[in-house]
C-alpha cells in the first residue's frame, strides 16, 4: 500500500514532541508496520553518526531504534549546530555545508525544502506509515515565508497535523488555543487534532479542559498522556536537559562523576549510561556554580566551539577547580573537544571556529591540537587499552591532535590505530571516542578502578530497549491510536514543488 504520514508539531519547544514519536515508532512497528521516522529540520549539537558516515540529530537516531531501522540521514536531512548565539554549522544529508547568521539562514531555508522532500520522498518509498516531528511551534508565524520545519513542509508535502500540548509547565489551554487563533485558516485546517502531554494526577479532572480547547478550535483531541516517569531512562534529546538540576548524593552511590556544563556543549549522549547507573552520582555543574572537591571523575565533554569554551570554562573558574582536583589525586577524562581543551595549545590558522589564532590549553596532557576545515565522521570499534574492554563508539570532531603523551595511547581502534593520550601520571585522559560508557563491560571496569561498589550489572541497550517498549504501552493505554493512524494520509507531494534543485551552497 502506499506509505501514509501524520505529523507531530508542537505548541511550543520541549513539549515531548521527540518521545511521542519515538514511543508511537515502537507501537506501531509492533503491529508489523513498516515505520519510519522524519525530522525535516533539527537544531541540537547532540548529534548521532550514521553507519555512512553521516550526521543526524540523536533524537532522530533512538526514533529509528525505536522503528527497528538503521539511522540513515534521510531521517533528519537538515541539521543545525548551533555555535555562537547568532549562527549555526549546517548540515545538510548529513554532510557540512558551511556555516550561517539566524537571517542568513532565514533566506537560505526555501532553496533547502527540496533536500527535504527529497529525503521524505526516498524514506516513503519503502514504507507503510511516516511519523514527521516538527520543530519549536507552528505558531512562530513570524518564521511561516519559507517555513520547512512545520506547517511549510506539511503543506508541501501533504501531510495532516496533530498539536502536542505540554500541561505540565501550565498554560496548555492558551498554548492550544492560542495556535489556533494564530495560525492562517489553510494551516488551521491542516490540524487533524491534538494530545495533551506529562499530565500528573487524575487525567479525568482535566475533561473540561478539553472540552473548553474542542469548543474553541473544533480540533478533537487524541488524548492525555500521563507523565512517563521512566522517560529519564532514555538517552537525552538536547542540552534542554541538563538544565534540569542534579542532586548531590544520589542514594547507593560509590562514585561521583562532575561533568561542568560549558555553553556549546556537544555529543553529551557519552553521559547517559552514567545518569541512570546505579552507583554513580552524575552531577552537572551549572555556570556559576564550582566543581566538587569530592568528585571521583571530572568528565570535560565535547563542545561544538573548543576555543570559546575553554574561554568559558576559565571565565567560571573551573580551570583553577580542574587543577585542584589534580593536584588531590583525582582522576580527568576528556572527550572530543574536552580532550582537545586538556592539551597545552589549540591552534585554528583557518578560523574554522571564529578569527584564526590560537588558544593556550589546560596543559593537563602534552598534546597541541591544530583544527582544520576537514571532518571526521565514522563509527568504529576499539579496545580500551588500560581495562582490555572492546568498546564500540563513533568520531565527529574537526582537527588533530598530536604530542609526547599520545605515546600513552587510550583505545587501540579497529584497524590497530592508536587513538587518545595520558599523561605520565596516568590520572589524566582523553580521546575523540564518543560512546565509550554505552559498552557494558567497559563502564563496569573503568568504574571499579574509580572505586563502584555494588550493583554496576546494568545492561544500558536492554534498559533502552526496555523503556521504549514500556513508553509505547503506555501511549497505546492513553491514546487514541486508531484514531491517529486513521487520521495518517497518503504521502502527496505538492506538484509545484520542485525536488530535484537540492544542490546548495554558502
Amino acid at each position: 500500500m502506499a506509505a501514509r504520514a501524520i505529523m507531530f508539531q508542537g505548541t511550543g519547544s520541549d513539549v515531548g514532541k521527540s518521545l511521542i514519536v519515538a514511543g508511537l515508532c515502537r507501537l506501531f512497528a509492533r503491529r508489523g508496520l513498516a515505520v519510519r521516522p522524519f525530522k525535516p529540520q533539527n537544531m541540537s549539537n547532540n548529534a548521532a553518526v550514521t553507519a555512512d558516515g553521516g550526521e543526524i540529530g540523536r533524537a532522530q537516531a533512538l526514533q529509528a531504534r525505536a522503528a527497528g531501522i538503521a539511522a540513515t540521514v534521510d531521517l533528519n536531512p537538515i541539521l543545525l549546530k548551533p555555535e555562537t548565539d547568532t549562527g549555526a554549522q549546517i548540515v545538510v544529508h548529513g554532510k557540512r555545508i558551511g556555516h550561517a547568521r539566524a537571517r542568513e539562514y532565514q533566506a537560505l531555508k526555501p532553496t533547502l525544502l527540496a533536500a527535504v522532500l527529497e529525503s521524505f520522498t526516498r524514506l516513503a518509498a519503502d514504507a507503510d506509515l511516516l511519523l514527521v516531528e516538527g520543530a519549536g511551534s507552528p505558531a512562530e508565524i513570524n518564521l511561516r515565508a519559507g517555513d520547512i520545519a512545520n506547517m511549510g513542509f506539511a503543506d508541501a508535502a501533504g501531510v495532516p497535523v496533530v498539536l502536542v500540548g505540554d500541561v505540565d509547565r501550565g498554560g496548555v489551554i492558551a498554548a492550544l488555543v492560542g495556535t489556533h487563533a494564530v495560525l492562517e485558516q489553510s494551516d488551521r485546517e491542516r490540524v487533524v487534532g491534538y494530545l495533551i502531554n506529562r499530565f500528573r494526577g487524575d487525567a479525568s479532572l482535566f475533561d473540561d479542559g478539553l472540552a473548553a480547547i474542542t469548543d474553541r478550535t473544533g480540533w478533537p483531541s487524541f488524548g492525555v498522556v500521563p507523565w512517563f516517569a521512566d522517560a529519564a531512562l532514555l538517552p537525552a534529546e538536547d542540552a534542554v536537559a541538563l538544565d534540569r538540576p542534579t542532586r548531590a548524593g544520589k542514594p547507593g552511590t560509590t562514585v561521583t562523576v562532575a561533568v561542568p556544563k560549558l555553553s556549546r556543549i556537544a555529543n553529551f549522549d557519552d553521559l547517559d549510561p552514567l545518569r541512570i547507573e546505579p552507583s554513580v552520582d552524575l552531577r552537572i555543574i551549572q555556570p556559576g556554580q564550582p566543581l566538587p572537591g569530592d568528585a571521583d571523575l571530572m568528565l570535560l565533554p565535547g563542545s561544538k566551539s573548543t576555543i570559546g569554551d575553554l574561554a568559558f570554562l576559565r571565565s567560571q573558574g573551573w580551570d583553577v577547580d580542574l587543577f585542584a582536583h589534580v593536584r588531590r589525586g583525582g582522576r580527568v577524562l576528556g572527550l572530543c573537544g574536552g580532550y582537545q581543551m586538556l592539551g597545552r595549545v589549540i591552534r585554528d590558522p583557518e578560523g574554522i571556529e571564529g578569527p584564526a589564532g590560537e588558544a593556550d590549553g589546560l596543559g593537563l596532557l602534552d598534546v597541541t591540537t591544530v583544527l582544520t576545515p576537514s571532518k571526521t565522521l565514522a563509527r568504529t570499534r576499539a579496545r580500551h587499552l588500560a581495562t582490555g574492554e572492546m568498546v564500540e563508539g563513533y568520531e565527529i570532531h574537526i582537527g588533530r591532535t598530536d604530542g609526547p603523551d599520545r605515546s600513552r595511547p587510550v583505545l587501540s581502534l579497529a584497524d590497530g590505530i592508536a587513538e587518545g593520550a595520558t599523561s605520565a601520571d596516568g590520572r589524566v585522559s582523553g580521546c575523540y571516542l564518543h560512546g565509550l560508557f554505552t559498552a557494558d563491560g567497559f563502564r563496569r571496569s573503568y568504574l571499579r578502578a574509580l572505586g563502584a561498589e555494588g550493583d554496576t550489572q546494568l545492561n544500558f541497550d536492554a534498559t533502552v530497549d526496555a523503556t521504549l517498549d514500556r513508553l509505547a504501552d503506555h501511549l497505546a493505554a492513553h491514546l487514541d491510536t486508531d484514531a491517529l493512524l486513521a487520521a495518517a494520509r497518503p504521502v502527496s507531494i505538492r506538484s509545484s514543488t520542485n525536488i530535484t534543485a537540492c544542490g546548495v551552497a554558502l
